[in-house]
């Protein structure tokens, strides 16, 4: 039996060079499934994103999914991407090992935990919110980190500036005034060892989510980015809402080892692949 493609509609373009493409998935001409392409929105027209790849009950296990995502390289590889994307639902065992057979690489997950009960801070540690006057400086600094975060993970270095710009300005409208949002020092020993931004209140998804937290060089290997997570805990419940979420790049492994250590587990697995 062959396994094709067949676009369901004409392919969409955006004036920045957005793309994005419907298809049935045809066994001998019958659609098994669906797939829809597009170009990142954070990386632009250089990099592909599968948004839905899905093959209907009676076809599964019988190698559609695979010549379906082998076809879409080739379909991106047509619009001069040099790099596929994809996000998997950490549920998703099969999806899951077929991109790893692929060779598709983990650059992050999405990671979530229920809270029940507010934990106690380390004794000498307190948190008080970011006050005003400090709030212009901590946000270059977030802007430019969140900037050179993704220039490190491929993205062009004036495009990551304006995607660091444009989120942060979408996230944080009225600054630290921004409605069900958290901004938060972490103080111990009478120092400032470290800044928590939470969002309490999303306007996508539920629950809610971890922006950033960062502990100041002189201070870390101490303890203080659990702290942080446990205030933001504490934040969490105060507000009563119960799911915390966020991401985290899976190349930092200290990162990786605290969220596990506080109960955090995986929701979706974000995954690359080099289009040669």
């Amino acid at each position: 039996m062959t396994t094709t493609l067949r676009p369901t509609g004409p392919e969409r373009r955006a004036a920045d060079g957005a793309r994005s493409r419907s298809y049935d998935i045809c066994v001998n001409g019958r659609p098994a499934g669906g797939l829809r392409l597009a170009t990142d929105e954070r990386f632009g027209p250089s990099a592909g994103r599968i948004e839905e790849l899905a093959v209907h009950g009676p076809d599964r296990r019988r190698g559609r999914a695979t010549v379906a995502a082998l076809a879409a390289e080739e379909v991106l590889r047509g619009w001069g991407c040099r790099r596929i994307e994809a996000s998997v639902p950490a549920d998703a065992g099969p999806a899951l090992r077929l991109a790893a057979a692929l060779g598709y690489t983990e650059r992050s997950r999405s990671m979530a935990r229920e809270l029940s009960e507010a934990p106690a801070l380390p004794p000498g540690s307190t948190v008080r919110p970011l006050e005003a006057d400090e709030y212009p400086a901590w946000l270059e600094s977030r802007r430019e980190a969140y900037a050179r975060l993704w220039t490190e993970w491929g993205m062009d270095p004036a495009r990551a500036r304006a995607r660091s710009g444009a989120d942060h300005a979408e996230l944080l409208p009225d600054g630290p005034d921004t409605a069900g949002t958290a901004l938060r020092v972490l103080v111990h020993g009478g120092a400032d060892v470290g800044t928590l931004w939470l969002a309490t209140a999303r306007a996508r998804g539920s629950g809610a989510w971890v922006f950033d937290i960062e502990v100041a060089p002189a201070h870390r290997g101490r303890g203080h980015g659990r702290t942080l997570m446990l205030a933001a805990e504490r934040e969490c419940l105060a507000a009563g809402v119960r799911t915390l979420g966020l991401n985290v790049f899976t190349d930092n492994t200290a990162a990786l080892r605290l969220y596990e250590s506080l109960g955090h587990r995986p929701t979706a697995h974000h995954l690359y692949k080099p289009l040669l």
